[in-house]
């Protein structure tokens, strides 16, 4: 293998740790393949961010042969093996139960193991069905992906509609799914999708939560929003947004904008969706990046309803995107910040918010060439500050308390 060569399906291309636990299993006679996003994404010549592990071991079994193997989980229990910086997923073979065993007490949860073609038919894609077994470099495909994955499209395992009433959230799964890989969602799909829509009222915030957020780490976060919008999807999970796009076509172009530029290097929740919270603040509210307090923001009554209730962010979260437009409205003083101690200009600019402030900025042209380079240096410099500061240094002698004068029996006695 040659470090040019694009990844595709070969043992050449699985994580060696990924490839030991399928090879320890199979060799206690456990049928074990690679399954899902790590199968797909190499068929397209990209790099898995993850490699999870389907096998016919349970996971009791799986945690006797597999070393730092931990259970997980009662609905769906799963095992999760860790070997240096990274986890594996090892989960085994399941069945859709029947209407009789939903309904008995005998069943706990989702745990009625199966075998790899009932386990491929219950997933959600076709092209997130298809098994690898990297000992014998083969591909098990029970449904239609491959052939999915040839002609593009995003196809449900199963009846769509059904599938979707089982579980709404993977209407935003196909979505997400779409514009990651560039593919199109199958008609018969995309007509369930737009039947099912308001069953993700019944869904709970945190899942739904989650799924705006990989639409926010998406290359353009703007065309699952716009998807959404399209399909009458996104007035059952954010009808806020839904509303402020119907309302003001102009403004949604510039929402939509700003969000074609991406997230950048920012990963962590709250950033992501400051960035998302951002675009709809100059977009709706304040068009003009003029000063806005955090407070502004923080009481903003329909601004609150909106990230609390339809985006599922935190406290903490909210405060960070509030304090990152305030800082934003007084980059253009810098002769006052000039003026400044060193301790306050720290505070500010060594603040969590200040690089989302920078990148804000930026966007918005609130500053010139000169200006951003300014803020820039500063943060560079806060940043060294701050490392310098923290660092513990072997020279100096630590810092002992004073010892107490010890007291004689009289003065124990007397209280």
């Amino acid at each position: 293998m040659t470090v040019t060569e694009q990844p595709r399906l070969h043992q050449d291309w699985i994580n060696p740790h990924a490839f030991g636990i399928v090879k320890a299993l199979q060799k206690q006679g456990h049928t074990t393949y690679l399954v899902g996003g790590c199968v797909r994404d190499l068929l397209l010549g990209i790099h898995p961010k993850d490699f999870d592990i389907a096998t016919s071991a349970k996971p009791e079994e799986v945690q006797k042969i597999i070393f730092r193997a931990y259970l997980i989980g009662r609905r769906f229990r799963l095992v999760l093996v860790r070997r240096e910086d990274t986890q594996f997923e090892v989960a085994t073979f399941r069945r859709t139960l029947s209407e009789a065993e939903i309904e008995s007490d005998e069943i706990e949860g989702d745990n009625m193991f199966g075998t790899p073609e009932e386990d491929a038919l219950r997933r959600d894609f076709t092209i997130n069905g298809m098994f690898y077994d990297p000992i014998n470099n083969e591909l098990i495909d029970f449904g239609r992906g491959k052939e999915d994955l040839e002609g593009r499209w995003v196809r449900m395992i199963g009846e769509p509609n059904e599938r979707l009433k089982e579980d709404p959230i993977r209407i935003l799964r196909a979505i997400r799914l779409k514009h990651m890989i560039g593919f199109s969602l199958e008609e018969s799909l995309r007509e369930a999708i737009k039947n099912q829509a308001a069953t993700l009222l019944t869904s709970v915030l945190p899942r739904r939560r989650e799924e705006l957020l990989k639409f926010l780490r998406l290359p353009n976060p703007a065309l699952p929003f716009l998807e959404a919008h399209d399909l009458g999807v996104l007035q059952f999970i954010s009808p806020t947004l839904a509303t402020q796009l119907e309302k003001h076509p102009e403004s949604a172009e510039h929402f939509f904008d700003l969000l074609k530029l991406g997230t950048g290097d920012f990963k962590e929740p709250g950033e992501l969706f400051s960035i998302l919270v951002h675009a709809y603040v100059r977009s709706f509210i304040a068009p003009h990046p003029d000063h806005v307090r955090s407070k502004d923001i923080l009481e903003h009554e329909e601004l609150l309803v909106w990230m609390r209730e339809e985006l599922g962010m935190f406290k903490s979260e909210m405060a960070l995107v509030a304090k990152a437009i305030h800082f934003e409205g007084i980059l253009d003083r810098i002769d006052d910040f000039d003026r400044k101690g060193e301790r306050r200009q720290l505070a500010m600019v060594g603040h969590e918010a200040f690089e989302l402030a920078l990148f804000f900025a930026e966007r918005d042209f609130k500053l010139d060439a000169g200006g951003l380079h300014y803020w820039q240096t500063k943060w560079v410099w806060a940043n060294s500050l701050k490392e310098l500061l923290t660092e513990e240094d072997p020279r100096r002698k630590r810092r002992r308390r004073p010892r107490r004068r010890p007291r004689n029996r009289n003065e124990e006695e007397e209280e």
